[in-house]
């Protein structure tokens, strides 16, 4: 089973041009993902695709036929001459059936002086051989820190409690909307973190819970141990990028997944967006 998580740039190469095409094509070369997770995809937002205004979960749900899609907005606006809404966000593409499907918005607390904007992770709980499998993708806030210590507080809670519904279970019924639905611990955390390895950011996410909760490792970390991170953004754009090449695109997986890693791989040869796509291959 292999995901593919990936900031896409809303299809914005290196190049200056928006590209969808090349995105699918980037990815198909890299890997034969059962789950695509990408970040910064919009819809009728034509100020980010260069006036086409796309709505960019359709067009990449045609790209990828076959997969079930599900986009959490982190910004969804009122169009002032459209029906359509101007949306911004996250996507999930899986060919594996999805279960259920959670979209959180995260904490956003007054910073004064600086530029911001909300921020969201999108869940989905998806069917695999071994039993469900919890994958959460996310594009955590770039300019505060604060934030983003705030929206990893949150990913953490929710990680928390959901382990803790799993270990003492509500009471079961027969009626809708109360039906039991599987919501495992066993999870994958995904996306753009914008935090480097050596943060402090970096190490509250990683860290153990004061419970049963399991712990949230860094995929990279737990296969390869101290081999520094391979870049995933900086490789190309130096005028977003000056500080040059860096990681800040994780899997973060519990730890009853790490036996089953067979592969964490970062695509350092495309530049079809400023970010680089990142690979994670499990057994069965």
């Amino acid at each position: 089973m292999e995901l593919l998580s990936w900031n896409i740039q809303c299809g914005r190469g290196v190049d200056g041009q928006v590209d969808l095409a090349r995105i699918a094509r980037t990815i198909r070369a890299f890997g034969d993902p059962d789950v695509i997770c990408l970040q910064e995809v919009v819809r009728h937002m034509p100020e980010l695709d260069d006036g086409r205004g796309l709505d960019q979960v359709a067009e990449l749900g045609r790209l990828f036929e076959g997969y079930e899609r599900l986009f959490g907005a982190a910004l969804d606006r009122r169009a002032e001459s459209a029906a359509a809404r101007l949306q911004y966000g996250n996507l999930i593409l899986s060919r594996r059936p999805v279960l259920q499907a959670f979209r959180h918005l995260l904490p956003q607390p007054a910073e004064p002086g600086i530029k911001h904007m909300q921020r969201q992770a999108t869940e989905a709980v998806i069917e695999t051989d071994p039993g469900p499998l919890r994958i959460v993708t996310t594009h955590l806030e770039f300019h505060s820190a604060k934030q983003r210590q705030a929206q990893i507080t949150r990913l953490r809670a929710l990680h928390q409690e959901i382990a803790a519904n799993e270990r003492r279970p509500a009471a079961r019924t027969a009626g809708e909307p109360y039906i039991a639905q599987p919501r495992p611990a066993t999870s994958i955390l995904c996306g753009d973190f914008n935090l480097e390895p050596d943060s402090a950011e970096y190490r509250t996410l990683a860290a153990p819970f004061d419970d049963e909760t399991p712990t949230l490792t860094d995929a990279w970390t737990a296969l390869y141990g101290d081999k520094p991170h391979d870049p995933t953004c900086g490789l190309f754009d130096s005028a977003q990028w000056p500080q040059g090449p860096h990681c800040r695109d994780y899997f973060f997986i519990t730890d009853d997944l790490t036996d089953r890693m067979e592969r964490v791989a970062v695509d350092m040869e495309t530049d079809a967006s400023d970010h680089q796509p990142i690979l994670l291959r499990l057994r069965p």
